[in-house]
């Protein structure tokens, strides 16, 4: 199974990354894709996927947080990176009007931007969407002939976000956010619409750890460890069996990305 949304750059895995990757492999994961929120953050992501090669991948973005960093020679940072062989897809890029760290115009100036660059580039979309679907969804809508792929990670919107991103063709990931009692709930009535060639999972460790794990871990760091239990989840909730499911994810994380 492939975790589509690993921050394994943050600073909360510096004193034992390897062990955390060496305990996903135990478990059962077979590769992951490395989130690049920034310029520098995008840099050490393709980076950190050298070091794991035909089981760690990259992706080169800004983040809606950090779009109120970002000027135009950024963008071309963004575009060598994509050269290398590691990274597969342009993002994490979108829109957050949850937190607005950045303002709304040049949160929406910076996605455009970077739909703008995978469509030249012909190479996926990894998306970030909160609290935004309407604006968001009006950015992206001229660009989805133009990209090869799309994808909308750690999906949590209402039930008509969902449908018109299913309409658009988009692949769906599912986070631990499925496995919240409090928080989760739509996701959980939701994640049986989504179509087996549509459907991804991830864990977007270090945050968001299932919060029905049990025993429960001593430590709130979310591990890509972690994503059979997420695999576990989608499958009773879609009433399927979970090989069903990774085997599914798995075959659209490949296809998405282009990774042999």
């Amino acid at each position: 199974m492939i975790d589509i949304g690993v921050n394994l750059t943050s600073t909360r895995f510096d004193k034992d990354r390897d062990a955390v990757v060496a305990s996903a492999q135990q478990a059962g994961v077979t590769g992951m894709l490395l989130t690049g929120t920034n310029l520098e953050e995008s840099e050490a992501a393709a980076d950190l996927a050298t070091h794991y090669p035909a089981f760690a991948y990259a992706t080169a973005g800004v983040h809606p947080h950090d779009a109120k960093s970002v000027d135009p020679a950024d963008l071309t940072v963004i575009r060598q990176l994509a050269q290398r062989a590691e990274v597969v897809a342009i993002g994490e890029c979108g829109l957050d009007f949850n937190r607005d760290f950045s303002p709304r115009p040049q949160q929406e100036a910076v996605f455009d931007a970077q739909l703008a660059l995978a469509a030249e580039l012909s190479m996926p979309v990894f998306m970030h969407c909160r609290d935004a679907h309407d604006r968001w969804f009006a950015i992206l809508r001229p660009w989805l002939d133009k990209l090869p792929a799309a994808v909308l990670h750690c999906f949590t919107g209402d039930d008509r976000a969902l449908r018109e991103c299913l309409d658009a063709g988009l692949y769906i990931g599912v986070t631990g956010w499925v496995c919240d009692e409090r928080r989760g709930q739509a996701l959980q009535q939701q994640v049986s619409w989504i179509p087996d060639d549509r459907l991804m999972i991830e864990t977007d460790a270090p945050y968001l750890q299932p919060r029905d794990i049990r025993p429960r871990p001593k430590s709130s760091r979310n591990e890509p460890k972690y994503l059979p239990h997420i695999a576990q989840t989608v499958a009773r909730l879609r009433q399927q069996p979970v090989e069903h499911v990774i085997d599914c994810t798995t075959k659209n994380t490949l296809r998405c990305f282009s990774i042999q």
